[in-house]
């Protein structure tokens, strides 16, 4: 995790790159649009990112994560794949979760293993059950890009869940463009510009050519239009 920057550093290198009143402004657009024209859900906020001078095909596609300072969905669900004690825990702080028997009921039917990652944003699996889990569900899980975090005994659960919601992931395809969430249009100006400077610091040093490898970024509501920020 992308956590041992000082965060003075931080803004220096994004800052040089983004004006930080320009930012902020953009940030209070998107939101007043928000606010303009509501709607019966809260928005997410998106960076999308385009790139340059990048060859998928040819290029090593890299992928990394970054915990931001806030939790960017507000609505983020997680489920627990616990062993008894784990089950036991989730319960006690009002966590979703699931057996390894509840798992053996879906039979590796990929509808229902399918149905499952869509009910959720992120799975934690006890550490004794993540060798268990492909073998019970087959591919699915990891194929929709939410193959269980590890939780040991040691660990706290609700911090471990935390830093899942926290936690978003940049990875290259087979395009040259990439979307995450970095926010959502409640949460603070300041709140949204920490995310958004820690995810473009955190992208930018995962590329070959660093900010030479990018085309543009911008930032956008869920139902507004983008504004690009560089």
């Amino acid at each position: 995790y992308f956590t041992k920057f000082n965060l003075r550093v931080l803004v220096a290198s994004v800052m040089s790159k983004i004006q930080k009143d320009f930012l902020m402004e953009s940030i209070s657009d998107l939101k007043g649009w928000s606010v303009e024209k509501q709607r019966k859900f809260l928005e997410t906020v998106e960076l999308q990112i385009a790139l340059k001078n990048y060859d998928p095909a040819r290029d090593k596609r890299f992928s990394g994560t970054v915990k931001l300072r806030h939790i960017p969905k507000s609505n983020f669900r997680v489920c627990i794949i616990g062993d008894e004690k784990h089950l036991d825990e989730a319960k006690s702080i009002g966590l979703e979760c699931k057996s390894v028997d509840d798992l053996k009921k879906l039979n590796k039917n990929k509808k229902l293993v399918k149905k499952l990652a869509k009910s959720y944003d992120a799975f934690i699996a006890s550490d004794g059950l993540i060798k268990q889990i492909p073998r019970i569900l087959g591919p699915g899980l990891n194929k929709a890009g939410k193959f269980p975090s590890s939780l040991s005994h040691t660990e706290a659960m609700a911090d471990k869940v935390e830093t899942v919601k926290r936690t978003i992931k940049f990875q290259m395809k087979k395009v040259l463009c990439l979307s995450v969430a970095v926010g959502h249009v409640k949460m603070e100006d300041d709140e949204l510009l920490a995310n958004i400077m820690l995810a473009v610091n955190f992208l930018v040093s995962l590329l070959k050519k660093n900010w030479q490898n990018v085309r543009s970024l911008n930032i956008k509501s869920t139902m507004g239009k983008p504004i690009r920020i560089y």
